[in-house]
């Protein structure tokens, strides 16, 4: 007899990776469930999992996840990464490693990754390549893993030449994302994850686009506004579902794919919001609080070749000041960020793509030669002066 949790969590299927793909789990006390979603998602073999986290969400949420496992008949051990984005680093993927052999961990064995995107990249880097590839559990305890990292299999690590330039597909073998995690996430954290819901429906669905906007409005005006409900767990599961959509039409984002279902138009925000990262030494932005800053210059670079309706930028604008206040950026140079885009992992033939909107709903990828010098340092200073940093 299904218990109470498994009847009332949400569940989207992807359908990518070998063996019919995996599912997502959204709901409530999801992380309640985890050994029982290992059983059904690993190797029947499958004896150790190893538990990668940082010290800050273990504290929080560690005893859960291991109590879940250790109940499944799993044998649990735990490696704590530095927290931050500059843990996303080749010397921690190789500390992990070390502790992934020492602890025994055999190919019918399984990572699970307990936190945000950046232990969610640095463990199914770690799963990718050890013994040339393990199984992982995405376990995001972060609105953004939540609705965008922890799906579609992009692992990966930063460099000094840039984010995420080294890294593998590795698909999860399932996704357990608990809302009750987010209740104690602070402010920033949420709006970082709610630009990147912003972003799915600007390049993709409007419907979406205008939910996402609508449960923002909402929840400003709310002086007591209740986080986690059905309506937000609901909404994640939406979000799951539109990235599913796409990475099951385009798995490893072929240069060549072109339309909606390109997983290039993901990209979105990320082009601007990638260099910000990076001239700030990842020290001033969430990354999605650089993505926010990101679309809006894109949505400036739209305009100002005629393919965005100044109406539609508005909406854009005003999404994303719902989302919560950003961090300042307006004292950062434009030359500064283009020099730092220039090295980003989504150029192709030596040439940036950048991706733009035509109106909300609707992406397209332009060449970076189709974009005058002036036109895109002016996009750059107008978005970074945006009312909402």
């Amino acid at each position: 007899m299904a218990s109470k949790e498994t009847e009332t969590m949400r569940r989207v299927r992807v359908r990518a990776g070998g063996r019919g793909g995996y599912e997502i789990v959204v709901g409530a006390g999801a992380l309640g469930l985890l050994g029982e979603s290992a059983r059904a998602a690993l190797d029947p073999r499958a004896r150790r999992v190893v538990v990668v986290s940082d010290a800050r969400v273990c504290a929080l949420y560690g005893e859960r996840a291991r109590a879940s496992l250790k109940a499944a008949g799993y044998e649990v051990s735990r490696w704590l990464a530095p927290a931050g984005e500059r843990a996303k680093s080749l010397r921690n993927v190789g500390r992990a490693l070390d502790f992934f052999r020492e602890r025994g961990v055999e190919r019918t064995d399984a990572v699970v990754a307990l936190g945000g995107g950046v232990v969610g990249d640095l463990a199914g880097f770690a799963a990718a390549v050890h013994l040339r590839g393990v199984s992982f559990l995405q376990v995001p305890t972060t609105l953004l893993a939540q609705v965008d990292a922890s799906v579609g299999g992009k692992t990966g690590v930063n460099t000094r030449a840039g984010k995420n330039l080294v890294g593998a597909f590795h698909q999860p073998a399932g996704v357990v994302a608990d809302t009750e995690t987010l209740r104690t996430l602070p402010p920033r954290e949420l709006t970082a994850g709610f630009c990147e819901m912003i972003k799915h429906g600007a390049v993709g669905d409007r419907r979406l686009f205008a939910r996402t906007r609508d449960f923002l409005a909402r929840r400003a005006g709310d002086d007591s506004p209740r986080l986690v409900d059905d309506e937000l767990a609901e909404l994640i599961a939406l979000h799951c579902a539109f990235k599913a959509k796409i990475v099951a039409a385009d798995e490893r984002e072929t240069a060549e794919r072109e339309g909606a279902l390109s997983r290039r138009v993901l990209n979105f925000g990320h082009t601007v919001g990638h260099a910000l990262e990076a001239v700030t030494n990842y020290r001033r932005f969430r990354h999605g609080e650089a993505v926010g800053y990101g679309m809006i210059v894109a949505g400036e670079v739209a305009r100002a070749l005629g393919l965005l309706a100044a109406s539609e930028l508005e909406s854009l604008r005003g999404a994303v000041a719902l989302a919560g206040r950003l961090p300042r950026a307006d004292d950062l140079e434009a030359e500064e960020i283009l020099r730092a885009a220039a090295g980003d992992k989504k150029s192709a033939g030596g040439e940036l793509r950048w991706v733009l909107l035509e109106r909300i709903g609707r992406a397209r990828t332009v060449g970076g030669r189709e974009i005058p010098a002036r036109a895109l340092r002016e996009a750059i200073r107008a978005g970074l002066r945006s009312a909402v940093g």
